[in-house]
C-alpha cells in the first residue's frame, strides 16, 4: 500500500484508496493455483502488512477523530474496532501459517470477506457520516500519511 505520497489527500480518499488496493490483492491471490506456494506466501503477507498499517491508522487517527466529532458514530466506530480485533486475530494466524497447511487459503478467502464486509460498512455507512462532521479531513489525510509512512518503513 505504498504509492500514497500524494498531498493533500483527504482522509477517505486515503483510506478509501487503500481498499481498493486490498481489493486487487485479495483477487489476486483468488487467482493463484495451488501450486504458487511461494507467490501465495508473498501475496497473503504482503495483504497482511497493508491490513495491519491500515487498520493502525484508522485505529490511532481516523476513528478517534470520528468519534470525538459526533456521539452519532460512537456505535458505528465501535463496531468497526471489533470488526478489526477478528480481522487481526486471523492476520496473526495467516502469517504463522504456510500456504501448504491445512484451512490456510480458506482463512486468506474468510479474511478477505470479512474486510469486503467492513469496507462496504464503511464506504456506506461511516465515510458518508464523517464527511458531514465539522472536521479537516485534509488535516486528517496528512497525519494519516504520515503514520502509513512510519508504518511503512517499520515493516
Amino acid at each position: 500500500m505504498a504509492n500514497t505520497t500524494n498531498a493533500g489527500v483527504d482522509a477517505v480518499e486515503l483510506l478509501t484508496r487503500q481498499h481498493r488496493e486490498v481489493e486487487e490483492m485479495f483477487e489476486r491471490f483468488e487467482n493463484m493455483t495451488d501450486r504458487a506456494k511461494v507467490s501465495k506466501k508473498k501475496l497473503a503477507d504482503e495483504i497482511c502488512a497493508a491490513l495491519i498499517m491500515h487498520t493502525t491508522i484508522e485505529e490511532e487517527i481516523f476513528y478517534p477523530a470520528t468519534r470525538e466529532a459526533s456521539e452519532d458514530t460512537e456505535d458505528m466506530v465501535d463496531e468497526a474496532v471489533v470488526e478489526h480485533a477478528s480481522a487481526k486475530d486471523l492476520i496473526a494466524q495467516i502469517m504463522e501459517m504456510d500456504p501448504g497447511d491445512d484451512l490456510y487459503d480458506a482463512k486468506v478467502k474468510v479474511l478477505g470477506e470479512m474486510v469486503e464486509h467492513h469496507v462496504e460498512e464503511e464506504e456506506k455507512e461511516m465515510f458518508p457520516k464523517t464527511k458531514q462532521l465539522k472536521l479537516d479531513m485534509q488535516a486528517l489525510g496528512a497525519e494519516m500519511q504520515a503514520r502509513q509512512k512510519e508504518i511503512e518503513a517499520s515493516q
